[in-house]
């Protein structure tokens, strides 16, 4: 609300904000207001992922076969939310730590805060998630989450602060991506799996009908992988679990 009681527009929400990213080597600050267009799914991390003797938190890369390319986590669990992304049929893009974003606080105080991701959905909309387990969020990183998810609704962004993902679901996913690389959807086996499951029927049965399970095997998960088979993963994934073909 302004002085006078009445609603702040969008762009007024977003005036006490800047952005800041690393374009071409160089780093590039606007304000918020003026960002909404960049594609931030594609921009490098504006800082480094460090990696010393003794921390207490795990940092890596993860190759995306949404884009073809690695993206950065700081964490087991930011790298458990870039799989879940990378398998999500809804997301194009995505990258880790897109920008800084500045503002100030109510009372006055300098506030910054990197996102962990930045991810553009099929449709052209955009999300931007922080992770972090919910034991682990201090009041002053939910300054900065509440911040962030303002400036967000500002611009017409969605906002996630999300924490553990369900174990099965996860350990799931975790297994399938295994399987992501397109070199899994070769061997010439791809239309004989889909047709096989037509009828839905148990994982590792209905694929030793079509050869060696060996062979077999890493394509149907490929498969389950890219959507174009399906199963429950809120169970855990076995021989037994049921399989089929996604129509379209």
């Amino acid at each position: 609300m302004d002085d006078d009681g009445e609603p702040l527009s969008g762009r007024d929400r977003a005036a006490g904000f800047d952005v800041a990213w690393v374009r071409e080597g160089v780093e590039v600050r606007r304000p918020l207001r003026n960002v909404v267009e960049v594609a931030f799914e594609e921009v490098v991390p504006v800082r480094e992922f460090p990696s010393y003797r003794g921390q207490r938190h795990f940092p890596g890369l993860y190759w995306a076969a949404t884009m073809l390319r690695h993206v950065g986590f700081e964490s087991w669990l930011e790298r458990d939310h870039a799989i879940s992304m990378d398998f999500d049929p809804c997301v194009a893009g995505f990258s880790s730590q897109p920008f800084w974003l500045f503002w100030t606080s109510a009372e006055g105080g300098r506030l910054s805060h990197a996102p962990d991701y930045f991810a553009r959905r099929a449709d052209g909309s955009a999300v931007v998630v922080d992770c972090r387990p919910e034991g682990r969020r201090k009041p002053r990183d939910l300054a900065k989450f509440s911040g962030t998810r303002a400036a967000c609704e500002a611009v017409g962004w969605d906002y996630r602060l999300v924490g553990e993902i369900d174990r099965v679901r996860v350990a799931n996913l975790r297994w399938l991506a295994g399987f992501r690389h397109p070199r899994f959807g070769g061997a010439g086996l791809t239309e004989a799996v889909e047709a096989a499951f037509a009828v839905p029927g148990p994982l590792v049965g209905q694929a030793a009908q079509l050869g060696d399970p060996i062979r077999v095997l890493p394509v149907v998960f490929h498969l389950l992988w890219c959507g174009r088979l399906g199963t429950d993963l809120s169970r855990p994934l076995g021989d037994y679990s049921l399989v089929c073909r996604v129509e379209g």
